[in-house]
């Protein structure tokens, strides 16, 4: 072979070795400090509205609009099975992302759940979740979640990666 042929041969093949060790370091770093999860153009138009509708009726009337308003809203997240089973996260009404990040407002931390797996929002009274494109899906009474919402009824379980939860009043 010519002297130009193995120049150029060599130069590809540098080429090639420095974007496999670019790719190794950006597949680290995503896998270490997670992805930034962006809201959605739905959310930030649809958080805000019921927010304080649903806060003015509690805060003016002290207990007599709250009574209802928990008796039909979840109020807490129960880990039925997995890790960190039997533990109660109370919620909100800020959104909630699931996953394995550490900015992630439930921590899941097993070799099956995404840096950030799905969001639990809710949406005019209800407790909707949201797949944000996990590898290995997320289960709502069984069946595997789309990318859009789905409205989750009290007590019914949800399966992200090893760990089972539900909402309860």
């Amino acid at each position: 072979m010519s002297e130009l042929v193995l120049l150029i041969l060599r130069i590809g093949f540098l080429v090639m070795l420095w974007l496999f060790v670019f790719g190794v370091v950006y597949s680290l770093r995503a896998d270490l400090f997670g992805v930034r999860v962006r809201k959605l153009p739905a959310e930030q138009a649809a958080a805000p509205a019921p927010a304080p509708v649903a806060a003015r009726p509690r805060s003016g009337s002290g207990g007599g609009a709250a009574g209802p308003a928990t008796a039909t809203t979840a109020t807490r997240l129960v880990i039925t099975s997995g890790p960190k089973a039997g533990l109660e996260i109370p919620l909100g009404s800020e959104p909630m992302t699931i996953g394995r990040s550490s900015e992630s407002g439930l921590v899941i931390r097993d070799d099956y759940t995404s840096s950030h797996h799905a969001r639990l929002a809710l949406r005019g009274g209800t407790w909707t979740i949201q797949d944000l494109g996990s590898t290995n899906g997320t289960f709502l009474a069984g069946v595997r979640l789309s990318d859009r919402a789905q409205s989750i009824g009290i007590g019914t379980p949800i399966k992200v990666g090893a760990t089972t939860f539900e909402l309860r009043a």
